[in-house]
Formats: structure tokens, C-alpha cells, sequence
């Protein structure tokens, strides 16, 4: 690494070759990567923040789901640490003449990669990419599944809140069920020691939601007067089966579970979190992401930083 960046010594050895997903990270690898990321975020605030830390890696960012804040976030690390990046998109390639995901991969992979940062609506696609090639795969979201850096960045961002989120009260608000960011951040804050409350309609449950091991709730009020963190999510009409209705409106969805001014001035002690994109009148009050409260733009910048590290130490990078 550069010769300016303050190390700090660390007896945990970081030993994985992929990120798949936060189930199979302990408590002290995320720690150890949220640590590293510390490093990270001081580079962004330098006037040249750049750190040639990847210039002879290739990496590949495979995304089969269209993404802004995820996919700009992974690109914009990658030239900040001066790898060469090449960006697939699915509209844009032999996908639509009838290639095979399984193949279009190995075609990549002959390209002599060294990293594949991927998003598929399919759970478990990361999983089976690792037994196709052998570059190091990062799982940037797999259907409904995973989205373990966005958990990553989300616990960053809320220890800059809360240097220690060991009981630490986190609330999670919307469609429960067809989030992949839901159980990323619920895998990862359990074994951080925070306790955590999913909270949503009936319908936006997953069947499973009692074994994520998070508390459940359906009145938003009871919630916001318990949380130290609240992080709203978007409905997500994409993943939802045509012709089904999981609510009556958005208009009664925000009465009964968007977070508003009210709120704020009625449970002054709570921080306001959303991975985005916000829907701004429907999972909060335009209002209230861009109060003070707020802290969605760092949670942006952060998924910089924290996707730095994850791109260093998965390198072959130790610590910085």
C-alpha cells in the first residue's frame, strides 16, 4: 500500500477468497473489514484519492439486474485503486443471442480476470460463478438473497453513529419480504451483538422471517419509539408476482408505515437509514431524508470505502 497510510496491527487472519455473503463471515471478519475500510474512507477526503493498490488486477463487473448507487459505487472504487475494470451488462451482450450465463463466464474468465463483482435476479448465482472460474467472486446482490457489501456499508455508517452497536436497538422498516438487503444486515448486526426488529405489513413477511433470528413488528410507532436506527426500505414491485396485491395503496402504505415529520418530533433520539433508491412520500416524507436526522448520504459515500477494502484484502491484501 502507500507509504502514508497509518497501519494498525491486527492479530485476526483474513482468510477468505470470495464474498458470497455475510453467513459466512464471523463476527471478527466483518469487524476486521469494516476496520480496514477506516483506512479507506481517509483516502476519499485526500485531494488525489487514489491509491494504486489494484493497477495489475482486472476485474469484471457482471450485472444481469440494472443498478446505479451499487454498480457506480463498485466502479468508482476500482479506479480509485487503479485496476482495470470491464463493465458487462446483460442488454448489451451475447446473453440476449443466447448465451449461457455458465458460459459467458468461462469466456470472461479466458480473459485472464482476476475478480467478478456480480448482481443476478437469481438466488445462489455467485455461489455456483466460484465453480466456474477462479477469480474471487463479490456478490453485489442475488435475487432476493444477499447484499452483503450493502450490509457492510450500512454497519460502517452506523458505527460512525454508534462506535459499539452491541445492544444497540435497529429497526427495520418495509418490504421485509422481498429485500435482499434484509437479510444481510440482520445476519451481520446478530452477530454484532445489535438487536433487531423487522417491520412491515403482514403480507410483506417472508415466511421465514421467525429464523432470521430478528424480533418482528407491524406498528411502525412502537418501533421508532424503540430503535436507536431506523433504515427504511423501498417497496420492491419487481419481485412481486403480477397481479399481486400485497397492499391496498401507497397512499395507506405511507400512513401506516412511512416515516414522517411527525414522527421525528414525537421520537426525537432516532437516526434515519435507507440503501436506497428512496421513494421519497412513500417509505419517509421527502422532509425526512434531507433532515439532519438523515444519514443516507454517508451511508453513499461509505459504500465507497467499504467496497475498497473488500476489493483489497479479496486481492490478496492482508491489512492496510
Amino acid at each position: 500500500m502507500t507509504e502514508d497510510i497509518e497501519l494498525q496491527d491486527s492479530d485476526h487472519e483474513f482468510t477468505h477468497k470470495h464474498l458470497l455473503g455475510l453467513a459466512d463471515y464471523s463476527k471478527e471478519d466483518i469487524l476486521y473489514v469494516l476496520e480496514q475500510a477506516k483506512y479507506f474512507r481517509e483516502i476519499l477526503d485526500r485531494p488525489v484519492p487514489k491509491v494504486p493498490t489494484l493497477r495489475d488486477k482486472t476485474i469484471v463487473n457482471l450485472f444481469y439486474e440494472d443498478s446505479t448507487r451499487t454498480r457506480l459505487s463498485f466502479e468508482l472504487a476500482q479506479k480509485r485503486m487503479g485496476a482495470d475494470v470491464v463493465n458487462f451488462s446483460k442488454g448489451s451482450s451475447s446473453v440476449k443471442k443466447g448465451e449461457s450465463l455458465k458460459d459467458t463466464i468461462r469466456n470472461i474468465s479466458s480473459m485472464k480476470i482476476d475478480m467478478v463483482v456480480t448482481r443476478h435476479e437469481s438466488p445462489g448465482v455467485p455461489h455456483f460463478l466460484t465453480r466456474c472460474v477462479d477469480a474471487a467472486i463479490i456478490n453485489a446482490g442475488d435475487g432476493a438473497h444477499e447484499h452483503p457489501t450493502q450490509a457492510l456499508l450500512d454497519m460502517f455508517t452506523m458505527k460512525q453513529v454508534h462506535s459499539d452497536l452491541t445492544e444497540k436497538n435497529i429497526a427495520i422498516i418495509g418490504d421485509i419480504a422481498h429485500s435482499r438487503v434484509v437479510r444481510s444486515n440482520v445476519l451481520g448486526l446478530l452477530k454484532l451483538g445489535a438487536n433487531v426488529t423487522v417491520c412491515g405489513p403482514k403480507t410483506m413477511m417472508p415466511a421465514y422471517v421467525h429464523e432470521l433470528g430478528a424480533e418482528v413488528s407491524h406498528n411502525i410507532d412502537e418501533v421508532l419509539g424503540w430503535c436507536d436506527i431506523a433504515m427504511a426500505l423501498r417497496i420492491q414491485l419487481e419481485r412481486q408476482e403480477d397481479g399481486t396485491e400485497l397492499f391496498p395503496s401507497i397512499r395507506e402504505y405511507h400512513q401506516l408505515f412511512g416515516i414522517t415529520m411527525k414522527h421525528l418530533e414525537k421520537y426525537p433520539d432516532f437516526t434515519i437509514m435507507h440503501p436506497g433508491p428512496v421513494n421519497r412520500g412513500v417509505e419517509m416524507e421527502s422532509e425526512v431524508a434531507d433532515s439532519d436526522r438523515s444519514i443516507i448520504l454517508s451511508q453513499v459515500t461509505n459504500g465507497v470505502a467499504v467496497r475498497m477494502a473488500i476489493l483489497y484484502l479479496l486481492s490478496g491484501g492482508s491489512r492496510v
